[in-house]
């Protein structure tokens, strides 16, 4: 049997590309961060939560906005009118978040901000999506925001993603692919910060990674939001802790416990910031189109997108389509209704694409292995480009691995969402992906320390099991006759 390639829709995937240098070198570097909270964030990619969500009637904190007060903390720039008009007479509206761990986690902001803008527009009728995904950046979020995103239609929508890597081009490639789909889409960027970030914030400057995408947005005339700026004065006065643990004693307000994500406390401060945003930006309720200036960086990400493997893919015998609702991975549906999987050795799909990047959006766990990549029937070998908080790869020279290892250090009896990308010249390529005939070392990857289960239970680890959730490609899928497939 084989699955014939479909028509296309969707996004995802990620980027740190020869681009990098060039862009960072105009808008800002990359925020330089503790080893540790990278491991911390990209542990934390786990299930998927529901994408479309609704406010708890009891238990979610009442938000008060409090007397707190920095004139930077909200540029309000065009503000976001459209919300504004549509929810201030009582119409239907849509309001999306996109971003890491904190916007996908209940009460780190996102609850909180939610119940006050209903409260704010008791006549409008809300819906609320989700689309927070744990341990990924803009990179990631460009890729995904069609799918996870722009198909609800939004009227608002809010960008977290400043403490996982602050990726400016993928930012970009995000505001204009929402600009592109609807003009009258209005976007809130707000920024969370990190362990020693508060700092920058007491010194009456704003952390690096958070000036370059201030530029973008400034450029885009889209408002903004710090949300960490009150946490930080309140630090100043000796009233806040922003790392600790709850079973310390005092009478301080405990932020977080890893210095990241905060706890409901903190998740009320951030959302109190959004709240006086709010205020400021109700001053601005003319509907406007927003316009498409030229790339302050580059318009590369305006062509990111992730799509089920069936649109685009064809697959031979030992591929199998499994309905996540129906599998052990049930508690990744939100980002994927079904998988296509196999654990034959030489397994493999084929798909064409027009663009310069693709990668896979997977499952990891106990059981999977590796693929290799073949381009235009040729077995290439891997270099990665970064190792920043994920990874990036190129086609190598000789010698370069030829393997692309779905199993990690962090798939130790547990199930995660991952994703890497491969950079390409541009132009038509196809590529074929096939389940790998070498096994992964698997007690190497997990390191002395976590080899309790792979030696309790060594047959769970023995398959090499590929649960391939999209396909990632920043460009466009095209038939192998050589038509674009287009919706």
């Amino acid at each position: 049997m084989k699955i014939k390639a479909l028509k296309v829709s969707m996004p995802f995937v990620f980027g740190y590309l020869v681009l990098t240098n060039y862009c960072l070198a105009q808008v800002g570097k990359p925020m330089v961060a503790d080893s540790g909270d990278f491991v911390k964030i990209a542990a934390s990619q786990g299930p998927s939560s529901p994408l479309l969500f609704t406010v708890p009637e009891a238990g979610v904190p009442l938000v008060i906005p409090g007397t707190f007060y920095r004139e930077d903390e909200c540029a309000t720039r065009d503000g976001i009118p459209n919300f504004l008009a549509k929810a201030g007479s009582g119409k239907d509206v849509t309001v999306a978040f996109i971003g890491g761990s904190i916007t996908q986690s209940k009460l780190c902001y996102r609850i909180q901000a939610a119940q006050y803008m209903q409260q704010l527009f008791p006549d409008a009728e809300f819906r609320w999506v989700n689309a927070g995904v744990s341990g990924t950046g803009t990179d990631l979020g460009a890729f995904r925001l069609e799918e996870q995103v722009l198909r609800y239609q939004p009227d608002l929508i809010f960008i977290e993603f400043a403490v996982n890597g602050a990726y400016q081009p993928g930012m970009e490639g995000m505001i204009r692919q929402v600009i592109k789909n609807n003009p009258y889409t209005d976007i809130c960027l707000i920024y969370t910060i990190k362990n020693g970030q508060t700092a920058s914030y007491q010194r009456g400057d704003i952390p690096d990674n958070i000036l370059g995408l201030e530029r973008i947005a400034s450029h885009y005339a889209i408002p903004s939001i710090h949300l960490g700026m009150e946490a930080a004065e309140l630090e100043a006065q000796d009233k806040l802790i922003w790392k600790g643990s709850r079973e310390q004693k005092t009478d301080k307000l405990l932020f977080s416990e890893d210095g990241i994500h905060p706890l409901e406390a903190g998740g009320n401060l951030y959302a109190a910031a959004i709240a006086r945003g709010l205020h400021q930006l109700k001053a601005n309720t003319l509907p406007r189109l927003h316009t498409l200036p030229d790339p302050l960086i580059s318009d590369i990400w305006d062509s990111a997108g992730m799509y089920s493997p069936w649109q685009v893919a064809s697959f031979d015998n030992n591929w199998h389509i499994m309905l996540t609702q129906q599998s052990p991975l049930t508690k990744f549906e939100g980002w994927f209704d079904s998988l296509m999987t196999a654990d034959k050795p030489g397994a493999a799909c084929t798909f064409y694409f027009e663009g310069d990047m693709f990668g896979v959006f997977d499952i990891g766990g106990p059981e999977v292995g590796q693929l290799t990549i073949w381009i235009n029937d040729q077995l290439v070998g891997l270099d990665a480009v970064s190792e920043r908080n994920y990874r990036l790869y190129q086609i190598g020279n000789t010698g370069a691995d030829t393997t692309l290892n779905r199993f990690n250090g962090f798939c130790n009896d547990r199930y995660r969402g991952q994703y890497d990308v491969i950079q390409l010249p541009f132009g038509r390529h196809k590529v074929t992906l096939k389940v790998s005939f070498e096994k992964a070392d698997k007690h190497a990857i997990l390191g002395p320390k976590r080899l309790d289960d792979i030696t309790a239970n060594p047959a769970k680890y023995d398959r090499s099991a590929i649960y391939l959730g999209r396909i990632l490609l920043r460009g466009k899928p095209i038939a192998a006759t050589g038509h674009a497939q287009v919706e």
